[in-house]
């Protein structure tokens, strides 16, 4: 087995952070099949003062989007669609501003151009598309429709590379057409389940549902002092969806990912397919080093891959999977608070490369 990094300063980072109420949520991490850390911190629910534990179910926010990318590109093995269908045709959608040259390739690597509900990289707030429109309306995929397509595009397919949570509204509303049952159905049966997230699910705001921790944010006074906390319940769907919402645990992530590379969810070509780059995103001043979509997953590499990651964020929470593959190394992070795990995170990135 590779030898696991010093991750000492890393214990330590994470051990202030939560004693300064700067990090709540839970970690773990494995080198191959073995457990080289997992601790949890802080509290679950801050009202009745319950603490994070392991088994803990956190919101994944946009990391939810790989389960949406396996989910497609099975349904793509399967022969149902393919990777250059048009995406507009197979869902009835003429009559919108999303071009029929729209492909399911470009919705996976954030080409399509298609307008945004929310547009990220424009500096627009999810949360702010529910001011004037009460989150309870929106539980089913295709009630985000109306966010999106009818806005212009940001360019035309193929031309261009901009995030986009449309894009994986659009899948799982191919998800649900194909397979005849809904995104969140099939997901459970056809990645859930195969990869042994037995704790994992989609689950509403307003039901009552064992160890799911709650999702918040600090209000804070003139002087950034904390001196409340915000629930999330007016900036979300009340469950999640093919873009983002789903909750695990972060020993459920690792396991989705063991699953993923051990060639249980997809065939070998569309798994090598999903941790490789294929559309570039940006590049570092040495233009050897680029950082691009493969089927979601971000890739940074510099003539082979140095990592692959997907990280989520949002309202009241935030979470990061990433594998160093030179350390056959992963990490998975989730967090209460939008702000919660990127110090940490930069910790856990600076033992690694100091290994």
């Amino acid at each position: 087995m590779t030898a696991a990094p010093d991750l000492s300063a890393f214990r330590t980072t994470l051990a202030r952070l939560a004693s300064e109420d700067r990090f709540t949520g839970a970690v773990a991490a494995t080198i191959g099949q073995e457990e080289v850390f997992a601790a949890a911190y802080g509290y679950a629910n801050r009202a009745w003062r319950v603490p994070c534990g392991l088994d803990t179910r956190f919101d994944t926010a946009s990391i939810t989007k790989l389960f949406t990318a396996v989910a497609t590109l099975q349904l793509v093995e399967r022969g149902v669609f393919g990777l250059d269908t048009s995406v507009v045709d197979y869902l009835d959608l003429a009559g919108t501003t999303i071009s029929p040259a729209v492909t399911p390739y470009q919705l996976l690597t954030h080409t399509s151009g298609i307008a945004d509900d929310a547009d990220e990289e424009a500096g627009e707030r999810y949360e702010d598309l529910f001011v004037d429109r009460p989150t309870y309306a929106f539980s089913e995929t295709a009630d985000q429709l109306p966010h999106f397509v009818t806005k212009p595009p940001n360019f035309p397919p193929g031309q261009g590379c901009r995030y986009c949570n449309g894009s994986y509204l659009l899948l799982g509303l191919m998800i649900e057409r194909a397979s005849q049952a809904t995104y969140r159905d099939y997901v459970a049966a056809h990645v859930f389940a195969p990869a042994g997230m037995a704790r994992s699910g989609f689950f509403r705001m307003d039901v009552v549902e064992p160890d799911v921790a709650e999702a918040v944010e600090p209000i804070r006074d003139v002087d950034q002092r904390i001196v409340g906390w915000r629930r999330n319940i007016f900036s979300y769907p009340p469950i999640g969806d093919p873009a983002g919402g789903a909750y695990v645990t972060v020993g459920d992530l690792l396991a989705f990912h063991r699953a993923l590379v051990a060639g249980r969810l997809l065939g070998p070509t569309l798994t090598a397919a999903m941790l490789a780059p294929h559309e570039v995103h940006s590049r570092e001043l040495d233009v050897t080093r680029m950082t691009g979509y493969g089927f979601e997953f971000t890739v940074a590499a510099n003539g082979r891959v140095r990592r692959y990651q997907k990280e989520g964020v949002n309202v009241g929470v935030s979470g990061l999977l990433r594998h160093y593959p030179d350390h056959d190394l992963t990490l998975a992070i989730l967090g209460v608070g939008e702000d919660a795990v990127w110090e940490p995170v930069a910790a856990f990135d600076e033992a690694v490369a100091g290994d």
